[in-house]
């Protein structure tokens, strides 16, 4: 049925337009969203040059079942691929690296988790978009077809993380459109997540061009406020923020209340609900108290207009489980109104 069905839906998913052609919000129709709920990313995993390789551990069954345990209804599951894929058409991604995603994908599945399977860090097309479009279409179309007959409620595709240098606006969605393509000829109405420009940040919304196709989603990534979240960060080097940053300072909370009000704006004008997909702050000069504020904090402002929300990370940098301790990090699932 997937496969007769998906003639039809390629032409709507190939038809493209600015957000601001969207009609306004029917009130008598709730707003479109995905059941995300509380969700963890399984960060510094499966996106480093090899699993597991930027201080953390290779993926395990029983990852799955905690988190299931502790309450999350989603994990998003970040994934390099472009160095396990030949450079060459029909650019092949390596079958034992298919597996072993399919695997942890499965595991995921069985946990009763909903799983967001994207790609991360795809090598070139942050430089050269167009020009590696295709390579990463074929990439998609192999996922595609590897994950055609998994359950359509449960599994979703993140087509790129965080869009940003020359990848923009201007050519985002013909960047995405061989992606797009590739997984609609198998997969019709599968959820599809689309991020935008300047690492999906919020203001990104403003502005994001999306597909005539309703099952594309929107999805944004939160880190503010930047000087507080990444204070000591090496990788934002040269403008590394100094540690010492508090939150939430009186002006961080009017910023919020903005924020929030952006959102629903964004729902109320396209009728689709995003989703946080990184929220998080770096633990080496914050505690876990703070770390477990802060993220309480930035729920509850969030929480009224019904978004999902998607913390970083699951155990290595920004976690929230300790491997080492073999437990949760104390206050890290009450912040997000689970139980510990």
């Amino acid at each position: 049925m997937k496969r007769k069905l998906a003639t039809a839906f390629l032409a709507a998913a190939l038809t493209f337009q600015s957000p601001v052609a969207y009609a306004q919000q029917d009130s008598a129709h709730p707003a479109k969203s995905l059941p995300i709920g509380t969700c963890i990313n399984l960060g510094n995993t499966l996106e480093p040059e090899t699993e597991g390789a930027w201080g953390g551990a290779a993926a395990e069954q029983a990852d799955f079942e905690r988190i299931a345990a502790a309450g999350f209804k989603t994990v998003r599951i970040p994934v390099r691929w472009s160095n396990k894929t030949s450079d060459q058409p029909p650019y092949t991604v390596d079958p034992a690296w298919m597996d072993r995603i399919q695997q942890i994908v499965d595991w995921a599945l069985a946990a009763k988790l909903n799983v967001i399977l994207n790609s991360h860090h795809f090598d070139g097309i942050h430089d050269d978009p167009l020009g590696i479009s295709d390579r990463h279409g074929a990439v998609w179309s192999q996922i595609a077809q590897r994950f055609a007959d998994y359950p359509e409620d449960h599994l979703w595709f993140e087509l790129e993380n965080e869009p940003h240098e020359n990848f923009d606006h201007s050519n985002l969605l013909e960047t995405l459109a061989p992606a797009l393509k590739a997984v609609r000829a198998v997969n019709p109405t599968r959820a599809v997540i689309i991020g935008g420009e300047d690492w999906s940040g919020l203001e990104s919304l403003a502005t994001l061009p999306l597909p005539e196709d309703p099952n594309v989603y929107p999805t944004f990534h939160y880190y503010d406020p930047f000087a507080y979240t990444h204070q000591g960060a090496s990788w934002v080097a040269p403008d590394i923020p100094p540690p010492g940053r508090n939150f939430p300072t009186d002006e961080d909370k009017a910023q919020l209340a903005k924020d929030v009000a952006k959102i629903e704006a964004y729902i109320e004008r396209t009728g689709k609900v995003p989703f946080m997909g990184e929220v998080g702050a770096y633990d080496k000069h914050i505690s876990t108290k703070d770390r477990a504020q802060y993220h309480r904090v930035v729920r509850e402002a969030f929480e009224p207009t019904g978004i999902g929300i998607c913390v970083w990370a699951y155990a290595n940098t920004f976690p929230f489980y300790d491997r080492k301790a073999g437990a949760w990090k104390p206050g890290m699932l009450k912040a997000l109104g689970l139980e510990e």
